[in-house]
């Protein structure tokens, strides 16, 4: 019987590990993908725009070579820190149900059974801490399914000379778009009026550090703006797009990245009868700001896939979980 169970093992999974073994609890973390599997799907070469304080679990041991650290040196970071803190992690383990398991003692405390694609794991407590990257977003149009339609983007070199066509008005579009400009393929961000002239950080916008250089490529003319109405279809070698003044145009291409966001997979804590509301990116599960619990006792939530949505916030709400949690199970056991 474990302590506590995490899913994921993003920034905050890992750090409501640290905390969990700091307070002596019995801990194990379960990751789909490879430690912080976000991270390692931002596009290679990436400058995360957050300063060292904001990325780190405890302070001194981001080091970066310059001011802001890569995709790279981040995810050297997390992986490293697992390690040297021997977190008890288990990589490329997917969780397949999540169950409670009343007491057969009368008034006793409900468990949780976690059922991965190789065994059972039971807990006194279960923290899901998984990001909002299962389910990229859609157009529901034809053609988005050809195989040069992609729904990420992770690097420019394959399209150096090609013609790329980039959907979407938020940061990945936009950090796409640059570094595909950047590098020499020709660019077009189709996208639409509101969301290029949006500078309010706290509406999705394009953030500044993107935005400028993307102007700075279209003044060179290595980028090319399309303010779009909709998609209308995706063919072999081309787009067909309407404006915004519902002009039917047909854009030739080798590839599109349709970056418009995505959402989190909620099933199992559907499953488990945890409430949900509606954040402002998307579903999130409801839960209490101070100790991070949901509505169903013992189920924990932290990360991208609640209204925390950075890192820094994250990594806090993972820390400051485990810390609800331990109290929490202090009082019940009566210790």
């Amino acid at each position: 019987m474990y302590d506590l169970v995490i899913i994921g093992a993003g920034p905050a999974g890992i750090a409501a590990a640290y905390e969990a073994k700091k307070a002596g609890l019995n801990c194990v973390v379960i990751e789909k993908g490879l430690i912080c599997n976000t991270i390692y799907n931002y596009p290679v070469g990436l400058t995360v725009f957050s300063t060292v304080n904001e990325l780190e679990i405890i302070p001194g041991g981001l080091k970066p070579a310059r001011e802001k650290p890569t995709r790279e040196e981040l995810l050297s970071y997390y992986v490293r820190f697992v390690l040297e803190n021997d977190l008890n992690v288990h990589t490329e383990e997917f969780v397949v149900d999540i169950r409670s398991e009343p007491s057969a003692v009368a008034g006793g405390l409900t468990s949780f059974t976690v059922s991965t694609n190789i065994a059972d794991y039971s807990s006194a407590k279960v923290l899901v801490a998984i990001g909002a990257m299962d389910h990229p977003r859609r157009l529901n149009v034809a053609g988005e399914d050809l195989p040069h339609v992609f729904d990420h983007f992770r690097e420019t070199y394959p399209w150096v000379k090609k013609k790329a066509l980039v959907v979407g008005g938020g940061n990945s579009a936009g950090e796409a778009a640059l570094f595909l400009a950047q590098e020499g393929a020709e660019t077009t961000l189709a996208i639409f009026r509101g969301d290029w002239e949006n500078t309010d950080p706290k509406q999705g916008c394009i953030k500044y550090w993107v935005k400028q250089p993307l102007e700075n490529e279209l003044k060179e003319n290595c980028l090319k703006l399309f303010f779009l109405g909709k998609v209308i279809e995706f063919r072999e070698g081309e787009a067909e797009l309407a404006s915004e003044t519902g002009e039917r145009v047909t854009l030739p291409n080798d590839v599109v990245f349709v970056l418009i966001g995505s959402d989190a997979d909620l099933t199992m804590l559907k499953n488990l009868g945890v409430e949900t509301e509606q954040g402002k990116y998307g579903e999130v599960p409801v839960y209490d700001p101070e100790t991070f619990e949901t509505n169903v006792p013992g189920v924990y939530v932290a990360g991208h896939f609640t209204h925390q949505r950075h890192i820094k916030g994250a990594i806090d709400a993972g820390r400051q979980a485990v810390q609800k949690l331990v109290e929490t199970r202090a009082v019940e056991t009566g210790a």
